[in-house]
């Protein structure tokens, strides 16, 4: 059960970073901090090539590379953007859409199809998302899928796990052309140079703020390293959709933790939405092994 366990502690500690970052770097734009995660945590994960080495590159690596930096540059840009501007209670269980979206992307780029259990699972998630927004149903039946389009950070959610949905299929190709620790390290070093010249034209006025707060930064960096390092280790254990099955549980550690520590309202509709969601990303995932 080592791999439950590791699977778990990715799950939670991807609440912790998330709240981490809502009450920690609020004086960071999202262009510093998602610079900032994603050259951290290659840093610290670096050194695991010591004693796993450099695997032989397949043909596809450098485009796989190419197109999933450039894709998570974009989704980790307007992720943390979502979680600073609304509730994390909202913002994380949408993410969980990107299982949804990879039954459309996945055909197409991969040439993986659903099977049944997938569209039961399709159907929780959007039962789940309804649950998320309830309380908007005295302004229509309609109004609580409404609510997650007219929210900015909703929508940008939304967007992230489209955006997602399309670079997972990339992560896949990437590994298969190299391994999973070198893979995470070369995408999350190749996301820090694609923002860097971002970061020096639109967020050179924060910058200074890097001589008292990046320590903040490095923490953060290194939370998302140990959380990356035990996902990889998780998989190598066992089967790939188990893993990433219980790391969407940090839906609801982020919900819980929304309502502790952020005291964020309507947590128990946005619980409730969140377990279901998750039960339809789990029905999702083991129907693709």
């Amino acid at each position: 059960m080592l791999w439950f366990f590791l699977a778990i502690s990715v799950a939670s500690l991807q609440s912790v970073k998330d709240v981490y970052n809502k009450t920690q770097l609020k004086n960071f734009d999202e262009y510093i901090t998602t610079c900032s995660l994603a050259f951290f945590t290659s840093l610290f994960l670096s050194p695991l090539l010591f004693l796993i080495g450099i695997p032989q590159l397949g043909n596809n690596f450098w485009f796989a590379l190419l197109v999933t930096g450039l894709l998570d540059a974009i989704a980790y840009t307007f992720y943390l953007r979502a979680i600073k501007i609304s509730d994390l209670s909202i913002i994380a269980p949408i993410t969980t859409f990107s299982p949804l979206f990879l039954l459309i992307t996945s055909p197409l780029i991969v040439g993986e199809f659903p099977q049944p259990l997938g569209i039961i699972g399709v159907l929780l998630i959007v039962i789940g998302s309804y649950l998320l927004n309830l309380r908007q149903k005295q302004q229509g039946y309609l109004a609580p899928f409404q609510a997650i389009i007219t929210d900015e950070g909703s929508r940008l959610a939304l967007l992230v796990a489209f955006v997602w949905s399309i670079s997972a299929n990339f992560d896949k190709v990437g590994v298969q052309n190299s391994s999973p620790i070198f893979w995470v390290v070369c995408v999350f070093f190749t996301v820090s140079i694609l923002l860097l010249p971002i970061v020096l034209y639109k967020s050179h006025h924060n910058l200074s703020k890097l001589k008292t707060g990046g320590w903040k930064l490095i923490i953060y960096g290194m939370i998302n390293s140990v959380a990356m390092g035990c996902q990889m280790v998780a998989i190598n254990l066992t089967f790939v959709a188990y893993v990433i099955s219980v790391k969407r549980t940090s839906a609801l550690f982020s919900v819980f933790l929304g309502k502790i520590i952020l005291k964020e309202k309507g947590i128990k509709e946005r619980l409730l939405g969140a377990a279901i969601m998750v039960s339809g990303v789990f029905l999702i995932t083991i129907s693709q092994r």
